[in-house]
């Protein structure tokens, strides 16, 4: 049977979110306006999302996205 390859991280996931999404804005601001510009700026904002996501989920006792909780009071009003 194959042994699994673990290993420790040095930093923390959402350190190593913000890098990945520091390093896709410097490539796509190195980059002339475009597709491929749009597609590294995209993945720079996926990373930020995860990041914000996982801060949410790690809460003491998560709570909705202040957007929606927004677009609720909006509809019962």
């Amino acid at each position: 049977m194959k042994k699994r390859r673990r290993f420790k991280h040095e930093k923390t996931f959402e350190e190593r979110l913000a890098e990945e999404a520091h390093r896709f804005r410097e490539a796509a601001h190195a980059l002339p306006p475009g597709t491929a510009q749009e597609l590294l700026l995209r993945r720079a904002r996926q990373a930020e999302t995860a990041s914000h996501i996982n801060n949410w989920l790690r809460s003491p006792g998560p709570q909705p996205p202040q957007a929606l909780e927004n677009l609720v009071s909006d509809q019962k009003k």
